[in-house]
């Protein structure tokens, strides 16, 4: 037995031209063929024996398992002797210490005929190999585990932005992109691509946008990458990113502040619809006359302050969490709401039934759904707007902001481009509205095919420029449209009035 001293490992090489094994030995570096285990392999055939890698504590990592000097193994992972030979009558082993970026490991080939120079240089200069491997493999593994870890810093961001903790968002982002959220607005944008190339297209949205824009992969949609973008530039950008592929799309937001993520996000998600039908594949939400716009403010305000005050005894971080989740939880399906926050969809149902419970209300009706809406959205538009006790305790109530002569009129405009049609699609949606959006109890409403009913409200969606099948603002505009004309009955239950 014979040990050779650490540091004085003999790295020989054959004078003129390489042998063929190590040409062969070279190949296995190459980016097809970085494989340890078949480099172990190759190496059993290349020297007519039993090859195998293990680590400190005895784990096999390749090849095969051997019986080996359990001292020598000891002194070569702990640095003691770099190499080891070990003989007997009818067995010869050599053994080479591996390094390896996290721990050593022991390279032994055991074979019946003594090694002869040739395949002792083939042993030492395969360790040598199967190092760089080792080292690549790890130095891959953890920039993909950094690369991973940055991805979900980058989603809690915007999963903080989403529940309006602006505070906190900018505290995670100050340490690795200083500055990202030192302004107080963005622009929310949606680029939509092939699922499969979400990942490719998200790595160029980082490379043009570098440190100027929050790049993230959404949780809710395979083929979607959401970027939250405090500078100008980033949608000029992003435009030019879609305008290099064919097969992507770009929606985005008006400019909102920052504690007003949700709505942007939402504002994005509807421009994507559009940005499918127009030539350059972009778009960008139109800004329009909202009903609330339409309302005296400080009566909109106060009445918001009333609705909401029964929320006002819980503790503010409980009370911002139930806000914000009600309101992605009404502007998209409680699965998505879920992904997006990062929480369970029983946590997001839970928290919504909370705050029914709260206002005394029933999410199941969709005239509820639009008129908390309208009082989330104003709660976030207005977060610091002082409201005068004497308006706060009024009895305004929500048929007198309804019933002004603006939103009437903006009302009365909004649904009257329906008359033209003579199928009445117009009073198969205030069926369908009156039915909570259910097409099936619509239709047993109206005497008609659920199908009719679903195909009477797709085809007022181009006519009214909103999307209705899909919850979220559009619809709802359109409820509290049905509801100012009396079309629809307001919603009767304990707080809204």
């Amino acid at each position: 037995m014979a040990g050779r001293e650490d540091g004085n490992r003999q790295q020989r090489t054959p004078s003129g031209p390489g042998p063929a094994w190590a040409e062969e030995l070279l190949g296995h570096l190459r980016p097809a063929g970085r494989d340890v285990p078949r480099v172990v392999g190759w190496l059993a055939g290349a020297v007519g024996g039993s090859v195998a890698l293990q680590d400190a504590a005895g784990n096999l990592l390749a090849g095969t398992r051997l019986p080996l000097d359990e001292g020598l193994v000891t002194d070569i992972t702990a640095g003691r002797i770099a190499s080891a030979a070990w003989e007997s009558r009818d067995r010869h082993q050599r053994l080479v210490r591996v390094e390896h970026p996290s721990h050593t490991c022991v390279l032994a080939v055991s074979r019946e005929t003594p090694f002869d120079r040739r395949a002792a240089d083939v042993v030492t200069h395969t360790a040598q190999v199967i190092e760089l491997l080792l080292t690549a493999r790890e130095s891959t593994a953890a920039g993909r585990r950094l690369r991973r870890a940055t991805s979900d810093l980058r989603l809690a961001i915007l999963q903080l932005l989403m529940v309006e903790d602006t505070i906190a968002a900018r505290r995670v982002a100050a340490g690795l992109w200083p500055g990202l959220l030192d302004a107080d607005t963005a622009c929310v944008y949606v680029v939509e691509s092939d699922p499969a190339e979400r990942d490719r297209i998200a790595e160029e949205c980082l490379a043009s946008t570098g440190e100027d824009a929050l790049v993230v992969r959404c949780p809710a949609m395979d083929g979607h990458v959401i970027v939250v973008g405090p500078r100008d530039t980033t949608g000029e950008t992003l435009r030019s990113l879609v305008g290099r592929h064919p097969d992507i799309f770009l929606g985005g937001s008006v400019r909102q502040s920052l504690a007003r993520t949700a709505t942007a996000y939402g504002q994005a998600v509807s421009a994507l619809a559009v940005a499918h039908f127009r030539p350059d594949k972009t778009a960008v939400y139109a800004e329009r006359t909202h009903p609330e716009r339409l309302m005296d403010p400080e009566a909109l305000r106060g009445w918001t302050a009333r609705v909401l005050r029964p929320l006002d005894t819980l503790p503010h971080h409980t009370r911002a969490e139930l806000l914000a989740t009600t309101r992605l939880g009404l502007e998209f399906t409680a699965v998505n709401a879920a992904k997006v926050l990062g929480v369970s969809r029983n946590t997001v149902r839970a928290r919504m039934e909370r705050v029914e419970t709260l206002l005394g209300t029933d999410f199941a009706d969709l005239t509820v759904r639009a008129v908390v809406h309208l009082a989330l959205n104003t709660q976030i538009g207005l977060p610091d707007a002082h409201v005068p006790d004497g308006t706060r305790n009024s009895p305004l109530r929500l048929s007198d902001l309804l019933s002004g002569p603006a939103v009437r009129t903006w009302a009365q405009g909004l649904l009257g481009r329906l008359d033209a049609d003579a199928r009445n699609p117009r009073r198969t949606l205030r069926g369908w509205i009156t039915a909570g959006g259910n097409a099936e109890r619509a239709a047993q409403a109206l005497g008609m095919h659920p199908q009719t009913v679903r195909e009477h409200v797709r085809s007022a969606e181009p006519v009214l420029e909103r999307q209705l099948l899909a919850a979220g603002t559009d619809l709802y505009e359109v409820v509290l449209a049905h509801l100012a004309v009396g079309d629809v009955d307001l919603p009767d239950f304990r707080r809204l009035g």
